[in-house]
């Protein structure tokens, strides 16, 4: 399925964006903050992210399984870059599917309601999920599973553009990062060699993060955004 812009006026990009405590969250609220492309921010997540930026507007709520008191704060914003997930680990497939697919479905929907979407040729709305490279319907791995049937609800929305980046590794490579994981100090090594080898299963935040601007912006001709796409659309000028 083609993801091409309906608009010939280059819209600028007005995110809510989740997940701004982790890794990869930070990277692209980081890169937002940065990008011409990328008119107004709002972090929504269950504790402070720390950006302070004129173009940043911070709420907190702890419940992402019911948007519906702050709803009306996602009136205006014309994307989401959902960055924010769980691992799997010791989680039964009922919570972990709550808090895989039910949440970013939460949101997708509230923004559809309080932006009066109704279908996917009235809008220029943006949704953007940050799966795994490993995200496959009939894996044997069920978190895997629950990634793809995430994806597909999304993919069925009305939002005229949607998006499943699944990336494998990721590197680290945005300046001054609060929450890149502790392990990455110790195998950043091995990235230049697993680059050389694939550039499909190896990026770098900063990739990822100009491919979600990008694709929002320019669209895509698929839904499934992987590697090899996220540095494509990083390099568009």
């Amino acid at each position: 399925m083609e993801n091409n812009s309906n608009n010939n006026n280059i819209k600028k990009i007005r995110a809510i964006i989740t997940g701004a405590s982790g890794m990869i969250g930070e990277g692209v609220v980081q890169n937002a903050i940065e990008s011409d492309e990328v008119e107004k921010i709002l972090i929504v997540g269950r504790r402070e992210s720390g950006f302070k930026s004129e173009k940043v507007k911070e709420i907190i709520h702890k419940d992402f399984l019911n948007l519906t008191d702050i709803q009306n704060e996602f009136i205006g914003y014309n994307s989401v870059f959902f960055c924010a997930g769980v691992s799997s680990v010791g989680l039964d497939r009922d919570t972990y599917e709550k808090l895989t697919v039910d949440m970013p479905m939460e949101m997708l929907k509230k923004v559809e309601l309080v932006n009066n979407i109704k279908s996917k040729d009235d809008n220029d709305f943006t949704f953007i999920y940050i799966t795994s490279a490993l995200t496959k319907s009939n894996s044997w791995f069920m978190w895997s599973q629950v990634k793809a049937k995430a994806e597909n609800q999304i993919f069925n929305s009305n939002f005229n553009k949607t998006f499943a980046f699944r990336p494998a590794w990721i590197q680290p490579n945005i300046d001054g990062l609060k929450n890149a994981y502790k392990t990455y100090k110790y195998i950043s090594w091995m990235y230049p060699i697993g680059r050389s080898i694939s550039q499909n299963g190896f990026v770098t935040l900063r990739e990822l993060s100009k491919a979600m601007v990008k694709a929002t912006v320019n669209g895509y001709n698929s839904n499934i955004i992987h590697g090899s796409d996220m540095v494509k659309l990083a390099n568009l000028q």
